[in-house]
């Protein structure tokens, strides 16, 4: 019996031998092969074209802020105080770091200073981005660089430098990490049209800035800032502060608040002992505002030169008393009034020029309002809720009245520039007639008294430390008590000193302020401005004079005013060298 192998209804087909391809049919075939790639490459070539269209999703360096070009700041000499430089930022991308070991150990190997347990924590994780070290030098950068870490990359950014360190800290002020101004004339110079650009995408190169002119001149700052911090060793002072002004025009030539900062760190200009104590703090000036007093008592008519107060007994107000310090117990004449620094003759001067008169004499210094310069940092004055008579004797010799030490030079200056109050400033050049606040404060007459009664200050009275031969040094005292617990202490003072040179025909206001000077054995125990303010501001002029008024002048000066106060009023007769400073004392009437 035969076996079949497959349905018996299935036929069996015979064997065909394949056909071998043709030259047209592997052309068809390639054609057909080609023709798909076409269609592939052609939907990936829209598929980019469309996303090549849209807007690009955010990266990581979209996402930083940018870092912003400055111009450089320059003093008035064009000595550079600010510069931008080449820098760069060090950044990471945590979630696609490969190894995070090898990562911090190179990262520390640049940077010591990172703490290797922080930097792990904020590495090992699935953030997307993480700053390392944000402005790093060149060399630094190159060094991360060559270290081949993945996912850590850097941003090219410039950064600020201040060649000079603390050099005019608080007339320059700071800028942020993206190179913002924050403080000082770096965050004026953004509101000068700088931050507009920024906003409308503009960022030009620091080359192409014009260079910033400041008023200020480095080797008169360099002088005042060391004698300043000779002099807060030398009396253990907390802080001290310094202005020299010309008071032609207003422009500030240095000024220098200790303690200061490095505007390189700027976080230490945090700090609350490091503000601008000459634009900002605000103080009781003392026996510096006598000045006002006595133009102002000049200038009304009811006082001159040769008008007696009587301060032999003290002037009392119910239980209050006003006394002078070392007083002379005897009738003083308005010249002995100041060198002697008589709080009771100067209450009784304001007194008798009234309340009113005293107060709208005081404003139209200046001494009532906020004052602006291009320093955003500045100080509303403080002033009495009610002014009364115990306000008028007492603000008249700088009590119960609080100011800016800039406020209250800007009003001595008016006092001895012919009467123009202007507003300073800490440009090179700036026009002044915009900065002119109030013409005419006080006649001519007033202003050669005044500057008369400063020389013989310095020539005979409190001042006498500061005069500096050959530049007829002219000036006033300040000491005022500090409030501790809501009352006057003698032990707690600040001392200030306001110089003028020449006295004749003043070109430069010297302020020099001490906070808290302790007495010393060479002082006599005593802490008043005579013995340390003093002598401090004449080596200060004795060192920054010669560099802006050149070689000292011998002969007599000039005086520039009409000789109109009244002939037996000697202040013409003393400048032009007729008189000794002994012949306007009492005694020799």
């Amino acid at each position: 019996m035969t076996m079949r192998l497959y349905p018996s209804k299935t036929p069996l087909k015979p064997f065909r031998k394949r056909r071998r391809m043709t030259g047209r049919m592997y052309k068809g075939r390639f054609l057909i092969a080609f023709f798909i790639l076409g269609l592939v490459y052609a939907a990936i070539f829209a598929r980019l074209t469309y996303l090549g269209l849209q807007a690009p999703p955010p990266s990581v360096m979209s996402l930083m802020p940018p870092s912003y070009a400055r111009p450089n700041i320059i003093d008035r000499n064009g000595v550079v105080l600010a510069m931008d430089i080449p820098a760069a930022s060090i950044f990471a991308e945590p979630r696609r770091l490969l190894d995070v070991d090898e990562t911090v150990e190179g990262l520390t190997s640049v940077f010591p200073e990172l703490n290797a347990s922080e930097l792990y924590k904020r590495l090992d994780s699935d953030r997307g981005f993480v700053w390392i070290k944000r402005q790093v030098s060149v060399a630094q950068r190159d060094r991360v660089w060559n270290l081949g870490l993945p996912a850590v990359a850097y941003r090219e950014e410039t950064l600020r430098l201040y060649p000079n360190g603390n050099l005019a800290a608080h007339v320059l002020g700071s800028v942020n990490t993206d190179n913002i101004g924050i403080a000082g004339m770096e965050k004026w110079i953004d509101g000068q049209g700088l931050q507009e650009l920024r906003e409308v995408g503009l960022s030009p190169d620091s080359s192409a800035l014009e260079p910033v002119a400041l008023s200020v001149d480095l080797r008169a700052q360099f002088m005042l800032t060391e004698e300043l911090k000779k002099a807060v060793e030398k009396f253990s002072a907390i802080a001290a502060a310094g202005l020299i002004m010309d008071v032609t025009n207003g422009e500030v030539i240095a000024l220098a608040s200790l303690p200061d900062f490095d505007p390189n760190s700027p976080a230490d200009a945090l700090k609350s002992d490091r503000i601008n104590r000459i634009n900002v703090g605000t103080y009781e000036m003392g026996s510096t505002f006598k000045a006002m007093t006595t133009a102002m008592a000049l200038d009304s008519g009811v006082f001159n030169l040769s008008s007696v107060l009587d301060a032999s007994q003290p002037l009392r107000f119910g239980r209050m008393a006003i006394r002078d310090y070392r007083g002379q117990n005897r009738p003083l004449n308005v010249p002995e009034s100041f060198i002697h620094s008589s709080n009771i003759a100067m209450g009784r001067m304001a007194l008798a020029v009234g309340t009113q008169r005293h107060q709208a004499f005081l404003k139209s210094l200046g001494q009532f309002e906020r004052l602006t310069t291009e320093l955003p940092e500045n100080a509303q004055p403080i002033l009495p809720a009610r002014w009364g008579e115990i306000t008028t004797a007492t603000a008249a010799f700088g009590h119960g009245i609080a100011v800016t030490p800039l406020q209250a030079a800007m009003g001595i200056a008016a006092l001895v520039n012919g009467g123009d109050l202007i507003r300073p400033t800490l440009m090179k050049g700036a026009a002044l007639d915009p900065r002119i606040i109030r013409r005419n404060v006080v006649t001519p007459q007033t202003g050669e008294a005044l500057r008369f009664l400063m020389r013989l200050n310095a020539e005979v009275g409190s001042a006498k430390k500061a005069d500096v031969p050959g530049y007829f040094i002219g000036g006033k005292t300040g000491t005022s008590e500090k409030v501790v617990n809501g009352a006057y202490s003698s032990d707690r003072v600040l001392t200030a000193f306001m110089g003028v040179a020449p006295a004749n025909k003043p070109r430069y206001l010297f302020l020099t302020i001490l906070d808290e000077p302790k007495p010393l054995p060479e002082t006599y125990g005593f802490r008043t401005s005579g013995w340390n303010a003093v002598p401090v501001t004449g080596t200060i002029m004795a060192r920054v004079l010669p560099l802006l008024l050149g070689s000292p002048t011998w002969a007599p000066p000039n005086d520039p005013f009409p000789r109109t106060v009244a002939q037996n009023a000697w202040g013409s007769q003393y400048f032009s060298g007729i008189y000794e400073p002994s012949d306007f004392l009492v005694q020799n009437f």
